[in-house]
């Protein structure tokens, strides 16, 4: 009996030690470095750091949204960056969006602030509006990334297709920028917060065109998580008038491994450092408490769920 006792006193200690460990990391899955993602992930590893003294942050630079959410599925990180429209894609499975099943693990800790579909040309390209496009070279983003997902959409509903184009080519953010300075490429979309650096260095470069997406192509869209948005003037060197654009909010994501204290604990920390996260990118000023809880297209963690009870934004 003292045998058996003990055996059993060593499983549960080892079965307590393996839980602990389980929980002593925290990756943070984010996106291209020259996004908006990547700088805020960055903010948040630190954040989380000093709110799970225990734990190991770090921060993982991705293709962003689509890819993201797959890794949460199979536990390869524990708070994910991605826009609203790849969310409630992946919670419904949508094979065409790049989810060959429903991701159900997946879990709201909060929606934070909105992205701004941002297509820019060279002044060189001649491209002034959608339907200047046609046979011009262009990237999308990363294949199946929440910018490319947002381009099929957008250029549906403005009546193209990747076959309109002379080159389509599917690169971060960065590299996108890159070709057009070497004028390899005449335009890319970027589905970012306002200010992205990417754009900004592009601005910087050369002369851009910000190509307006109007409010009746946003409508034609079809999709909720779509609204009308204004990149304002002087965002980007050169842009001289306000332009009008689609908006699409962003999700931060766990899954439902991710314990209910430690998922407390960082949606707390988010908000009580939102500070922090301003001064790591202005973007971050579209993070709204009030709103966090509301409207997300899958289930909240119990961890955030708590949190947002507790500070009043939840009945």
């Amino acid at each position: 009996m003292k045998l058996i006792r003990s055996l059993a006193l060593a499983a549960l200690t080892l079965g307590v030690s393996a839980t602990a460990s389980a929980q002593q990391f925290v990756n943070v899955l984010t996106g291209g470095t020259s996004g908006v993602y990547y700088p805020l992930g960055v903010a948040l590893s630190q954040i989380y750091g000093q709110a799970l003294p225990n734990a190991k942050v770090s921060v993982q630079s991705t293709k962003a949204s689509a890819e993201n959410l797959n890794l949460l599925q199979a536990g390869r990180g524990e708070v994910a960056f991605s826009l609203g429209d790849a969310v409630s894609a992946a919670w419904n499975g949508d094979e065409e969006a790049g989810f060959k099943k429903k991701l159900d693990k997946l879990r709201g800790l909060a929606g934070i602030y909105p992205n701004y579909i941002q297509l820019v040309a060279s002044a060189d390209s001649g491209i002034k509006t959608l339907a200047d496009l046609k046979g011009k070279r262009i990237s999308v983003g990363a294949p199946r990334s929440g910018t490319e997902l947002n381009a099929r959409a957008i250029l549906k509903a403005a009546g193209l297709s990747y076959s309109d184009f002379g080159k389509v080519e599917y690169l971060p953010f960065g590299e996108s920028v890159e070709l057009m300075k070497n004028r390899q490429l005449d335009a890319t979309l970027q589905s970012a917060g306002l200010g992205v650096a990417s754009i900004r260095d592009l601005a910087n470069a050369i002369r851009i065109v910000v190509i307006p997406i109007p409010a009746d192509v946003v409508a034609k869209i079809g999709d909720a998580a779509y609204q009308p948005g204004t990149i304002p003037a002087s965002t980007y060197q050169g842009q001289a008038q306000d332009v009008p654009t689609v908006r699409i909010r962003n999700i931060l994501v766990t899954h439902e491994g991710v314990s209910d204290d430690a998922v407390y604990a960082m949606t707390k920390a988010t908000f009580a450092n939102h500070d922090q996260l301003v001064a790591a990118h202005s973007a971050a000023r579209g993070i709204v408490l009030e709103d966090a809880a509301k409207g997300l297209p899958l289930p909240l963690h119990p961890g955030a769920e708590r949190y947002y009870r507790e500070a009043g934004v939840l009945k």
